[in-house]
């Protein structure tokens, strides 16, 4: 089995020849065929977060060890299960469910194992899909994603129940108006193409970079909006008359989190997503007289997953950009996705 291992942060990954494991218990054992690159990967890879102030967050600090076999975005086709799995069979091919909790506190009872106080993350607390091969603890983290490509599959792990979780937040307000998404990346653009299988009103895009704004046009976006502008604010107030009642921050900057606190009207909501870092100040008198709601939005449950799956099986949805790399350009391709050089997703495949 190789593996591409993160063995000092912020250094290339390194490639490494192990013995294939054997599944025991309920565990089951996939030969990858597609792994997204996510930026929380560039996270994990660097090992840090920035929170604003000058500081960071280590992420050794919360239990992450190296060497560190990254990669939370993962297909992969079942070649050996144990002898307490049920519900699969080698030959499978399915999508795998990353944020696995501890399985038996009251948040993983309730459904959220994004959630829990004990995680045990793919790619980031066990073994990820950088590698040729993947153990799953149980079969129920295997997700039969029907007739898609499998390397759109892939990003339905992150990117794709991260948008959903966080859009699932807005309720029935998603179909009487229009959504401004800040950031066009892959969850961004994710987000477009699930927006429109939700069959909501649509969404007004901010991006700094023109590449991804044309890709948010092409991906359905009712109007884009330069970020750097000096007028972005104006410019998205005009396009709804000055109403904007959801927020969703795919960037989660100090400077995007406060754009989209200042564009909301009188009872409107914000739900941040990304984990750029910063920080913000906003005055506490304003969060009741503007009764607005600053909520926060972290990955996506099992379920969401599935309802995701269930929801693009009756409205399939246009997928976003995808480029497939080979498994050996791991460190190239995290570097692109770093400079924001990659519009969409990059997906490995084993070579």
């Amino acid at each position: 089995m190789i593996s591409y291992q993160v063995c000092e942060c912020g250094a290339p990954l390194q490639l490494r020849e192990d013995t294939t494991p054997e599944p025991a218990g309920t565990e089951v054992l996939l030969r990858v065929t597609a792994a997204g690159i996510c930026h929380s990967d560039i996270h994990f890879w660097e090992g840090v977060y920035d929170i604003g102030g000058g500081q960071v967050m280590r992420l050794a600090d919360r239990g992450l060890k190296l060497p560190l076999t990254l990669g939370h975005e993962n297909v992969g086709r079942v070649v050996a299960v144990g002898p307490e799995a049920r519900g699969v069979q080698v030959g499978d091919e399915r999508l795998v469910y990353p944020w696995i909790g501890c399985g038996t506190c009251a948040v993983c009872a309730r459904g959220d194992e994004q959630l829990c106080l004990k995680p045990g993350f793919v790619g980031a607390f066990r073994p990820g899909g950088f590698s040729d091969h993947l153990m799953v603890p149980h079969p129920r983290y295997l997700v039969d994603y029907g007739d898609v490509a499998r390397e759109q599959a892939a990003p339905l792990a992150c990117s794709g129940v991260t948008a959903y979780g966080a859009l699932k937040k807005f309720g029935e307000l998603l179909k009487r108006e229009p959504v401004v998404v800040i950031g066009a990346g892959g969850v961004g653009l994710m987000a477009l193409a699930i927006l429109r299988a939700m069959e909501a009103r649509g969404a007004i895009v901010v991006d700094i970079d023109p590449r991804k704004r044309e890709a948010a046009m092409q991906a359905g976006a009712l109007a884009v909006v330069d970020g750097k502008a000096a007028d972005a604010a104006a410019q998205i107030r005009a396009i709804v008359n000055d109403r904007i009642w959801a927020v969703v921050d795919f960037v989660g900057s100090g400077p995007t989190v406060k754009l989209g606190t200042d564009l909301l009207t009188k009872g409107g909501h914000l739900v941040v997503v990304g984990l750029f870092g910063g920080e913000i100040t906003i005055p506490t008198p304003y969060i009741p007289m503007r009764a607005m709601t600053l909520q926060g939005s972290y990955t996506g449950s099992l379920p969401e997953l599935n309802e995701l799956i269930a929801l693009l099986r009756k409205r399939p949805m246009p997928y976003l950009p995808v480029q497939v790399r080979p498994l050996d350009t791991v460190n190239q391709s995290l570097q692109d996705l770093k400079d924001g050089a990659v519009v969409g997703r990059v997906v490995l495949a084993p070579n």
